[in-house]
């Protein structure tokens, strides 16, 4: 069995039993799951002081678990940046601890990046514990491909992904480093120090996900990093899943994929859409910080590490 500590870096658990759900059917899966003693806090809209979420990282860094999953995200890890001991976050790591998460947890993902490298720093794009495992029976469930993903990323057996794509990108082939995530979250590192270095952003492979965000906005930040020069140096780019916006009736035909033709004619980079990944039930997990081979074979998308 791997051990595995839900803590809450972020947003507040807003009901205590979701985490304990999550907890249990971690436990069913193999994992030895603890719950870290301050994941429960409150503190406004935060699990906590800040103070609290950033000795409850350091915490679960010393213990360097197998598996370390954010409990959800939200907003929060942004303000525990500075604040960060990324020597010993760096030492959980080399102890074989996987940082696991999405959403808010891309500040820390791409911090491990910036301040201890592509290999040093690796950290898996994954599931929760509150939104993939402990969703209700009711509203779903664990996903299955979402689960099944996650166990063979734990366990060393994954060696790849796959996905369909739109037509138009067959025997496209690139190689480069895996990063990327919350596009909100992306861009609110641009131009500090906890953004990658340039052995990891120049020729990556960037995937990008966002919610509660309309298309304008997706275009005004996919714009944002083209005009800073980053769009440009990615092999690919790899956008999940943009979901739970409004349309407005000032919109008159504006949408998602009238956003994206548009930002897809700024750039050279292709631009893939369709990868399982995002706010949504069905993700995969993705290893940020890994080289990685795509493919395109007709619509078939193959990624490779």
């Amino acid at each position: 069995m791997s051990s595995l500590i839900l803590f809450s870096p972020a947003g507040v658990v807003p009901r205590a039993g979701v985490l304990k759900l999550a907890s249990k059917r971690l436990r069913a899966l193999g994992f030895e799951p603890n719950i870290d003693a301050a994941a429960l806090k409150r503190n406004q809209r935060f699990a906590g002081a800040d103070d609290d979420r950033l000795a409850a990282l350091h915490r679960v860094a010393d213990a360097a678990p197998g598996v370390a999953m954010a409990s959800r995200g939200g907003y929060g890890l942004s303000r525990l940046l500075d604040g960060i001991d990324w020597a010993v976050m760096g030492r959980s790591i080399e102890r074989g601890t996987r940082w696991v998460g999405h959403s808010d947890m891309t500040a820390l993902q791409l911090g491990l990046l910036a301040h201890l490298g592509r290999t040093a720093g690796r950290s898996w794009a994954g599931p929760m514990a509150c939104a993939d495992f402990g969703r209700s029976d009711d509203a779903g469930g664990v996903d299955e491909i979402t689960r099944d993903c996650f166990l063979e990323a734990m366990s060393g057996e994954l060696e790849g992904v796959g996905f369909r794509t739109e037509a138009g990108f067959a025997g496209l082939q690139c190689r480069g480093t895996l990063w990327g995530g919350n596009l909100t979250i992306v861009n609110s590192l641009l131009g500090t120090r906890h953004w990658p270095k340039a052995d990891v952003t120049k020729g990556g492979i960037l995937f990008l996900e966002d919610v509660n965000e309309h298309p304008y906005r997706i275009e005004r930040s996919l714009l944002q990093l083209q005009q800073a020069g980053v769009l440009d140096k990615q092999r690919a780019i790899l956008l999940g899943s943009f979901t739970e916006w409004k349309k407005s009736p000032l919109d008159r035909g504006y949408s998602l994929k009238a956003m994206l033709a548009r930002v897809r004619s700024t750039i050279s980079t292709p631009i893939l859409t369709g990868l399982p990944f995002g706010h949504v039930p069905t993700k995969l997990s993705l290893p940020i910080g890994a080289k990685v081979q795509l493919l395109v074979d007709g619509r078939d998308v193959l990624i490779g590490w």
